[in-house]
């Protein structure tokens, strides 16, 4: 039998399409089990950008290393289409990570950054590393139940609209059990360089949740806020981790709040 294809990063582009406007590439906090969501937390970014969205297959289980290059690859070919005047890096949760990665090895590709609910602070939350070593031992039939479980620490459940919930409860049990064994190696892992993304002079905007149940998401901000030179923070009050997918929540609306558009 011939070994299965494995699958590798792409973009998608979930709104309609403009390459007269700055090209947005989005690192989404899930893998391609959440796709439907990508859908959601990128609506109404089609008024201003022309959206690109960081997918990552089940079945690839690469290296931080490798899914930076590959997202540095991926816009350098869009930029070869379609050469840009402005270009935004967001990075949403475990994508936050991901965008921060891509800084330390190519930030001069970037002209404005956004940082959601950063996961990088994982690996100073002692009960986070703790669950995520023992997680390999989890139980398949366990695994699927605390999937159920774990959405109230995903999202303020009450400020989300039922067909977000239903894409969220879909996206946290449909991801395999390796897969989510080897995202939370990588964020048990995860380590930036402070000194080099600390001489980034691009504007950067954190946002942050002031309600998330499992992550210091506001606190992660200020945190980040004294490595960026050139930043800009939002605090949301009353959100939770997945504050994307909430109703009174849309990331164009923030951006044009933070004047952090192009006129």
């Amino acid at each position: 039998m011939a070994p299965k294809t494995q699958s590798h990063p792409y973009f998608i582009t979930t709104q309609s399409s403009n390459p007269n406007y700055p090209l947005f590439v989005f690192l989404p906090g899930m893998d391609e089990t959440g796709k439907e969501l990508i859908y959601i937390q990128t609506a109404g970014l089609e008024a201003a950008f022309d959206v690109r969205c960081f997918v990552i297959p089940p079945d690839d289980l690469t290296s931080w290393d490798e899914m930076t290059e590959k997202v540095i690859n991926l816009t350098k070919i869009e930029l070869e289409k379609t050469p840009r005047r402005y270009v935004y890096l967001c990075g949403e949760s475990f994508g936050g990570c991901l965008a921060l990665k891509v800084l330390e090895k190519f930030p001069q590709l970037f002209t404005k950054i956004i940082l959601i609910n950063s996961a990088s602070s994982f690996h100073r939350v002692p009960w986070l590393n703790l669950g995520s070593l023992l997680f390999p031992y989890t139980p398949q039939l366990f695994y699927k139940i605390s999937s159920f479980l774990s959405l109230p620490f995903l999202a303020n459940l009450s400020r989300i609209p039922p067909t977000a919930s239903l894409a969220l409860s879909k996206s946290t049990s449909s991801a395999p059990q390796e897969t989510a064994n080897q995202r939370l190696s990588l964020m048990r892992d995860f380590d930036i360089d402070e000194n080099k993304l600390s001489q980034i002079t691009q504007p950067v905007l954190l946002i942050g949740s002031r309600n998330d149940r499992l992550l210091p998401s506001e606190a992660e901000a200020q945190y980040l806020s004294n490595i960026f030179p050139n930043h800009q923070i939002i605090a949301l009050p009353h959100s939770g981790h997945a504050c994307l997918v909430e109703r009174d929540v849309n990331l164009y609306q923030l951006l044009l709040s933070a004047n952090f558009t192009v006129a």
